[in-house]
């Protein structure tokens, strides 16, 4: 978003590099844009107030709201959780990015419209044992996330969840420290075996983000999209087709796998 020329809010936990991450941003700042930080903990229920109080401190309008912040949260069987911690991991992958998107909203809703963009995958869309609290709450944002776009449609607000891929980070870390008896054999070879390749290469889902907050990506709306293995450049040519169930979550009958019970 900075090199489009975006003016940016970065939001990060406190003792992080986010004000290190502004300085090197301004260095390269174009004339007149800007970038600002803003220290917060998401697992602190007043942090979504404080993050858009100081946004709207800073400008009279919110074009895009990304909610990026997230947590591995307890790895393991759910029965040996750990169940604060359980409780935290939704509070910081769900609850958090649905209240933020709730203030943007009825901010954009004045201002005449937005886009924003949530990151979802971790298992919302298949089986992943031993992260329950995650993939929970990965599930739960990207339903919520269709759900606000049927709701935003008329107002000129697009909504959309995106699926980065395994990115080279500290959660990957987590698993392997984890190890087998946690993670369990299949999820650490996996992710053993990306960590290796050097994983995902986290521009292309910073392309996907900007993709999905420019014009280029008017009517598509309401997805669950992979900036790994889906054709999103040329997304906007099948805007007509993406009106119904494509890249969402549904529920599977037997009749779709041949099934006549």
């Amino acid at each position: 978003m900075w090199r489009e020329g975006a003016d940016l809010l970065l939001v990060d936990r406190p003792q992080s590099d986010i004000q290190e991450l502004r300085d090197r941003l301004m260095a390269s700042a174009s004339d007149q844009q800007s970038a600002h930080s803003f220290a917060v903990d998401l697992s602190d229920p007043g942090a979504p107030q404080a993050v858009l109080s100081e946004a709207r401190r800073l400008w009279p309008r919110l074009d895009i709201l990304v909610n990026n912040a997230g947590i591995q949260g307890p790895i393991g069987m759910i029965a040996d959780n750990d169940w604060a911690a359980w409780r935290e991991t939704i509070q910081i992958d769900l609850l958090a990015p649905v209240e933020l998107c709730k203030l943007a909203i009825a901010w954009m809703r004045e201002t005449g419209g937005g886009r924003i963009v949530n990151l979802g995958g971790g298992g919302a869309a298949g089986l992943r044992p031993n992260f329950s609290a995650y993939a929970t709450a990965k599930c739960g944002l990207i339903k919520f996330s269709e759900t606000i776009a049927a709701e935003v449609a008329g107002l000129g607000i697009r909504v959309n969840c995106i699926a980065p891929g395994p990115m080279n980070t500290a959660m990957l870390q987590e698993i392997l420290q984890a190890g087998t008896g946690q993670a369990g054999a299949a999820e650490y070879e996996q992710v053993r075996k990306q960590v290796a390749s050097g994983a995902t290469d986290p521009q292309i889902a910073a392309d996907l983000i900007v993709y999905l907050a420019s014009e280029r990506s008017a009517g598509v709306t309401g997805k669950l999209i992979s900036a790994v293995w889906d054709p999103w450049r040329t997304l906007h040519e099948h805007a007509e087709d993406l009106r119904g169930d494509i890249y969402t979550l549904r529920r599977i009958v037997p009749e779709e796998r041949g099934k006549t019970w």
